[in-house]
C-alpha cells in the first residue's frame, strides 16, 4: 500500500510538473526566437536606410556597413536592388540573382518577411528577416539578414535544463514526504495486519492498540483487541470442557465395563455372549473419549522444545514393528543414525507416529509395507510414514484431519476418525505442519514438518 500510496503522489506531482514546465519551456522558446527576430529585423531597417538613397538614384553600395555589422553579430547580409540581383552579400560574390527567393520576393513587393528555416549544409537553424527598401512608396530593393538561432538555442537549453532540474529536485523532495506521509497512513494498517495474521494462526495474545492514525483505524484496533480476548476465553473455556469431560467420562467408562464384564461370567453362556457387544461399544467409547482428551491436550499443550526426532522414530519403529510382523506387513526406517533436533511438544512426536503408524497398520493386508523416512534440513525436518496401501483420493486427503472424519470404506466401529486429526493439531502446535500426498507407486504418505533447533 506504501508504494501504491507513493506512486500516486509522484504521478500527481509529475502531471503538475508536465503541465506547468511544458507550456512555460515552449512560450521562452518562443519568445527568445521572437526577441531575436525582432531584433534582426530592427538591425535591417537600419541598414535599409543606410543604402536608401544609393539605391533610389542608382548609385553603387558602400559595403563597408553591412560587412562591419556581419562580423559583429555573425550575420549574413545580402542587399538587392529592385530587379532582385544581390549587390552586396557579405558570404557569397555578386552579382547574383535573388529574385527567385520566397523571402526577396515578398519584400520586393512592399512587405516584410521573418521566419526561420533549417540549413542541411551547415547543420543549424536560422532565422532570416527580408525587408522592402522604399522611398516615397516606392520599392527600390531588399534587404536580408540572415542569423544563425544556436546563440539562442543555448539560452533555451540552460532554460530546459534548468527546469528539469527542478523537476528532478521537486519529484526528490515529493518522493521524501510521500514515503513520509505513506508511511504514517499504512503503518496502522500494517500493524493490523500484523495482528490479524497473528490470529489467523491461533494466536489471540492481544497486541499494543494502534494509537495513531485515523480514528476508524484506532476503532478497528480496539475492536479485534476486544474480539480477541473473548476468542481466547471462549476456546479455553471449550477446551476445559472437552478435557475436564473427557477426563470425568473415562472413569464411569471403566467402571460400566467391569460390570458389564462381571455379569457377563455370572451368566449362562448363552446369555454372556449377548454382552459382548456391549462391552466393545463402551471399548469404543472409551478410545473415544481418551482422543478427545488427547485432542484438548494437543490443542492447549505445552511449549514446543528441542526434541531428537530421530531417536522418537527409532523407538516408535521398534516398538510397532511386533505388531506389524504379526500382520505381515514389513516396517522400516530410513535415515542417518545421527541426532536430529526439531522444535516440538512434548510428546507430539510419538503421538503422530503412533497414530499414523496404527493408521497404516489397519488399511494393509499382509504382505504390505511401511517406510518411515526421516530427512534433516536446515530450517526444518521432516518424518513421512508412507505404505503401499490402498491410499485415499484427492479430495478425502484434504479432509483426512478433520475431527470425525472417516473413509466411506472404513470398517463400521473402526477408530474413532480423530488419529490425523489428532496428529495435525500436535504438528500446528509444534509450529510444524502435516501434510497427505500419495506414495509411489500406490499408497499414502503422511509427512511431519517440525522446524530445526
Amino acid at each position: 500500500m506504501t508504494k501504491r500510496l507513493l506512486l500516486g503522489y509522484l504521478t500527481i506531482t509529475v502531471l503538475v510538473l508536465v503541465l506547468l514546465e511544458v507550456p512555460l519551456a515552449l512560450f521562452y522558446s518562443q519568445r527568445e526566437l521572437d526577441r531575436l527576430t525582432t531584433g534582426v529585423e530592427r538591425d535591417a531597417t537600419v541598414i535599409a536606410s543606410i543604402y536608401e538613397d544609393d539605391l533610389q538614384i542608382g548609385r553603387s553600395l558602400d559595403p563597408g556597413a553591412a560587412t562591419l555589422y556581419a562580423s559583429r553579430t555573425g550575420a549574413r547580409v545580402v542587399v538587392t536592388n529592385a530587379r532582385g540581383i544581390a549587390l552586396i552579400d557579405t558570404e557569397q560574390t555578386v552579382p547574383r540573382d535573388f529574385s527567385t527567393r520566397p523571402e526577396i520576393a515578398t519584400a520586393l513587393t512592399g512587405r516584410r518577411a521573418a521566419g526561420t528555416r533549417s540549413s542541411n549544409t551547415l547543420g543549424s537553424d536560422f532565422v532570416y528577416v527580408a525587408i522592402p527598401v522604399t522611398s516615397s512608396g516606392v520599392v527600390h530593393g531588399a534587404v536580408r539578414l540572415t542569423l544563425a538561432t544556436s546563440h539562442v538555442d543555448s539560452h533555451i537549453h540552460r532554460f530546459w535544463l534548468g527546469l528539469v532540474l527542478i523537476a528532478a529536485t521537486v519529484l526528490a523532495l515529493m518522493t521524501l514526504v510521500g514515503l513520509v506521509i505513506a508511511h504514517g497512513v499504512t503503518l496502522p494498517i500494517r500493524r493490523l495486519q500484523v495482528q490479524a495474521t497473528r490470529f489467523s494462526r491461533g494466536d489471540l495474545t492481544p497486541d499494543e492498540q494502534v494509537t495513531a492514525g485515523p480514528p476508524e483505524l484506532r476503532e478497528l484496533s480496539d475492536t479485534m483487541s476486544t474480539m480477541a480476548v473473548r476468542l481466547a476465553a471462549l476456546i479455553d473455556e471449550q477446551r476445559a470442557f472437552v478435557a475436564d469431560a473427557s477426563h470425568q467420562l473415562r472413569t464411569p467408562l471403566t467402571a460400566l465395563r467391569l460390570r458389564l464384564e462381571n455379569l457377563q461370567a455370572r451368566l449362562p453362556e448363552a446369555d454372556a455372549a449377548e454382552l459382548d457387544h456391549a462391552i466393545d461399544e463402551t471399548s469404543r467409547l472409551a478410545g473415544l473419549v481418551s482422543d478427545l482428551l488427547q485432542l484438548a491436550r494437543a490443542d492447549h499443550g505445552q511449549p514446543a522444545a528441542p526434541t531428537d526426532i530421530a531417536d522418537i522414530a527409532r523407538q516408535r519403529v521398534d516398538t510397532w514393528s511386533a505388531l506389524a510382523e504379526s500382520r505381515g506387513v514389513t516396517l522400516q526406517l530410513v535415515g542417518d543414525d545421527a541426532p536430529v533436533i526439531a522444535f516440538a511438544q512434548p510428546g507430539a512426536v510419538e503421538q503422530v507416529l503412533d497414530n499414523t503408524l496404527d493408521n497404516a497398520l489397519t488399511v494393509l493386508p499382509e504382505g504390505g509395507a511401511i517406510t518411515v523416512t526421516l530427512v534433516a534440513g536446515t530450517t526444518e525436518h521432516s518424518l513421512t510414514v508412507s505404505d503401499n496401501g490402498p491410499g485415499l483420493s484427492d479430495a478425502d486427503k484434504e479432509r483426512a484431519t478433520r475431527r470425525f472424519w472417516r473413509a466411506a470404506d472404513a470398517t463400521p466401529g473402526a477408530g474413532t476418525g480423530l488419529g490425523l486429526a489428532i496428529a495435525s493439531a500436535l504438528a500446528l502446535a509444534s509450529g510444524g505442519g502435516l501434510t497427505l500426498a500419495d506414495a509411489q507407486p500406490h499408497g499414502l504418505a503422511v509427512t511431519l514438518t517440525l522446524p530445526a533447533s
